[in-house]
């Protein structure tokens, strides 16, 4: 998906962003943050346009979205941001904290997710174009549905996750024994 988006915008770079401690998830939910981490790196290293940062990672406490675009902006002063997020995501917005801060400094780009009402993306998208001035673009990357609590129920029921992941991902996976025996709500 990152590699469609970053050819169809023309982007630069794509700096992909292991979540620290997000306001969204429960602690008991997450694989520790170093492991987030260390897979994405593996995934992504062969790209050179592509590149990983652990602001997120070093930020102590609750680790907001409007906070690493700020930095990001700080580290990149003579570039336009963009934010891609999943059309899942941007309906969730409004529970986000300082969203006109993200609309300033970023240009958001929309990945479509199955499980989003279309009629409800519309209106809350040109709600935020009308209320914040923001810029917001719908990507055209296919939908592929594999999602990480699809991946780790697999683990858990020793299910095959090859094709799924990178395969360096995939042994990292194996080698440190994560997401088995794990309980996961649905």
């Amino acid at each position: 998906m990152a590699e469609y988006i970053r050819e169809e915008y023309s982007l630069d770079k794509v700096i992909f962003i292991p979540t620290g401690n997000p306001p969204h998830k429960l602690d008991n939910e997450l694989e520790s943050a170093q492991h987030r981490y260390n897979m994405v790196k593996l995934a992504i290293d062969n790209n050179p346009h592509f590149l990983i940062s652990d602001t997120e990672l070093k930020r102590n406490g609750v680790s907001y979205t409007f906070d690493t675009l700020t930095e990001l902006n700080k580290e990149y002063p003579n570039k336009k941001l963009c934010f891609i997020c999943g059309s899942d995501s941007i309906i969730q917005f409004p529970t986000w904290r300082n969203i006109d801060t993200i609309f300033e400094i970023a240009n958001i780009i929309v990945a479509d997710r199955h499980n989003v009402s279309q009629r409800e993306l519309v209106n809350m998208v040109d709600n935020y174009r009308n209320v914040y001035n923001a810029n917001i673009s719908f990507s055209s990357v296919p939908q592929i549905e594999i999602s990480s609590t699809h991946i780790r129920d697999r683990i858990k029921n020793s299910i095959s996750i090859h094709y799924m992941v990178p395969e360096a991902v995939m042994e990292y996976i194996m080698t440190n024994s994560l997401y088995q025996g794990e309980e996961h709500e649905h």
